[in-house]
């Protein structure tokens, strides 16, 4: 889409306004946009668009109860003539940075960590499950839904927060910290702990209305005079031990992962040794090439069965009759549908969707709620795409805004990059569909 945009010297504000009002969105001002959402309250108009053999994006308004309303934007891949990769880094990146070479569509991928406090954040921010490029940037601490991409196909699974291990050469059995040990405990077994152990908490702000954050005193492994915590971090020959905490109390954000062990604990565990997963569950991690852990199934969010999810995130987006932005994945057969329940949080009949009521939408399409499962939504819900050479757009939370970090800052709209990302779905069609 060419939009017009500022003239040289103009108000930084004027590009992105037009920007907006080319979509239809018309808004008083962007600063504006801080305070009143309500110019996003809008259905969408009805269309499909084919981004490839195999890929195709549709978008259809959908009304609710007590005169809201939510806008779908459903991404349908065949997967017999086009491909999905779950992604991640560290570094965090835009999501239509992503939608280029034969890329045609990348969507939103996992929880990961959010804070607005930049100068504590950990160094491995997905939570729980991460694997890139048959690398486990993290592994899980409690039994989550899982996308894999096992033997080169997606696939979804419930992945045991349990598996193996060894440490300098040394074999180990490991279990999730949030899930029950096995008792009595094998000989060397190991605890794992990791920034999904964190309690977000949020504060008022005068400006922003809320701030997220950790107290980095209490952010760290539980104390215990009999355990040995060793922190886990990538190296460029693999990851490897480079802390030791006797008695606990290893900062949960230091590493990638801790592992704990108990007394006694064997004499390899030393910093600079080695560490190398063997396996997930009952699955060796030679077959897995990327992975990431999901968020709970419609059906399972609109029970109330959310409590693997709820202490990382802060405030549970999976609240009963609170709407938000929902990002969706199901995987059928050879069919992956990958769907976004718009809605922006300062637009009262537009605020995205309940549980109750995605569960409902899903069994309305034909889908069993049971077998949908959430990625991170709120303000990340987005679809980044590309038609043909043209560059990449994105639907979804387009009045995502930029917070100030110092106190006379504006507010800059950021719509269309969205928040910066750690994890996305990126879809590319086969070879022999192009």
């Amino acid at each position: 889409m060419n939009v017009p945009t500022a003239p040289a010297g103009g108000h930084p504000d004027l590009g992105p306004l037009a920007e907006l009002s080319a979509r239809g969105i018309h808004a008083p001002s962007i600063q504006a946009l801080a305070r009143d959402q309500s110019p996003f309250a809008r259905p969408t108009p009805t269309w499909t668009r084919h981004l490839a053999p195999g890929v195709v994006l549709t978008a259809r308004p959908i009304d609710l109860s007590d005169d809201s309303l939510t806008n779908a934007y459903t991404l349908t891949i065949d997967l017999d003539r086009a491909g999905c990769r779950p992604i991640s880094s560290p570094g965090g990146f835009h999501l239509r940075r992503r939608v280029t070479g034969p890329t045609v569509a990348a969507v939103s991928g996992a929880f990961a960590y959010i804070s607005d406090d930049p100068t504590y954040q950990p160094a491995e921010p997905c939570l729980d499950l991460a694997v890139r490029d048959h690398t486990f940037a993290s592994l899980p601490t409690v039994t989550k839904p899982t996308l894999l991409l096992h033997h080169g196909r997606p696939a979804v699974r419930t992945l045991a927060a349990t598996g193996t291990l060894t440490v300098a050469g040394h074999p180990h059995s490991w279990t999730g910290s949030k899930d029950p040990s096995p008792y009595p405990s094998p000989p060397g077994h190991l605890t794992v702990f990791g920034a999904a152990n964190c309690h977000i908490r949020y504060r008022d702000d005068p400006r922003t209305g809320f701030r997220r954050d950790v107290d980095r005193e209490a952010n760290t492994t539980p104390r215990d005079p009999a355990v040995l915590d060793c922190v886990v971090s990538p190296a460029p020959t693999g990851a490897r031990i480079t802390a030791l905490h006797p008695g606990g109390g290893a900062d949960l954000f230091a590493g990638a992962y801790v592992l704990r062990a108990h007394r006694p604990w064997p004499t390899h565990l030393v910093t600079n040794a080695p560490v190398r997963i063997t396996a997930v569950d009952t699955l060796s991690t030679s077959d897995i090439e990327s992975a990431l852990s999901l968020g709970p199934s419609a059906a399972d969010a609109a029970t109330g069965r959310t409590a693997a999810w709820d202490q990382s995130l802060g405030t549970s987006p999976f609240r009963p009759n609170v709407r938000y932005a929902r990002t969706l994945l199901a995987l059928d057969c050879r069919q992956l549908t990958l769907t976004v329940l718009d809605g922006a949080p300062l637009a009262p009949s537009f605020q995205g969707v309940t549980v109750q009521e995605t569960a409902d939408l899903c069994a309305r399409a034909g889908q069993d709620p049971a077998t949908v499962f959430h990625l991170d939504g709120g303000q990340t819900s987005k679809i980044a795409y590309r038609q043909g050479h043209g560059p990449a757009d994105a639907v979804g939370n387009l009045h995502y805004l930029r917070w100030p970090h110092q106190e006379h800052e504006a507010f800059r709209w950021q719509g269309l990059d969205g928040r910066r990302l750690h994890s996305a779905l990126q879809i590319t069609p086969n070879e022999e569909s192009s």
